[in-house]
């Protein structure tokens, strides 16, 4: 069976299932099943055609980014030093754990991450 993750998640779980959850209702299942959720593994991918509005942090695990298409600038701030990773049509980077990053878009870009969000933090950018 083909699926977009644009459109839908896959969660992935500790006991090796993987469970498919549409991504409009992903955002609104209750705090407790969001929060099971985040200690696990979730692959979902992302259209991008302006900078992101925030900084996000995910506190309990590394995040695997992978742009498919398009051209962003992925920035991660660590010990008040913002280091660019510039990606272009195609690329990954992995963003570790406590460090805080944001994208800046150069061209319209789809991205694919990979991510524990238990404990997920925002700022303004």
């Amino acid at each position: 069976m083909s699926l977009n993750p644009q459109h839908t998640y896959v969660h992935l779980a500790p006991d090796g299932k993987a469970q498919e959850i549409p991504g409009d209702r992903f955002w609104q299942l209750p705090e407790a099943v969001m929060a099971q959720l985040g200690q696990d593994w979730v692959i979902s991918e992302f259209a991008f055609t302006e900078d992101w509005p925030n900084w996000e942090m995910h506190p309990h695990g590394d995040e695997f980014v992978y742009l498919l298409a398009g051209a962003v600038d992925l920035q991660l701030e660590c010990g008040g030093v913002v280091e660019t990773i510039a990606l272009d049509g195609s690329g990954a980077a992995v963003v570790p754990r406590g460090v805080w990053h944001t994208a800046k878009v150069r061209a319209p870009s789809r991205m694919l991450h990979v991510t524990r969000g238990a404990g997920t933090e925002h700022r303004p950018a």
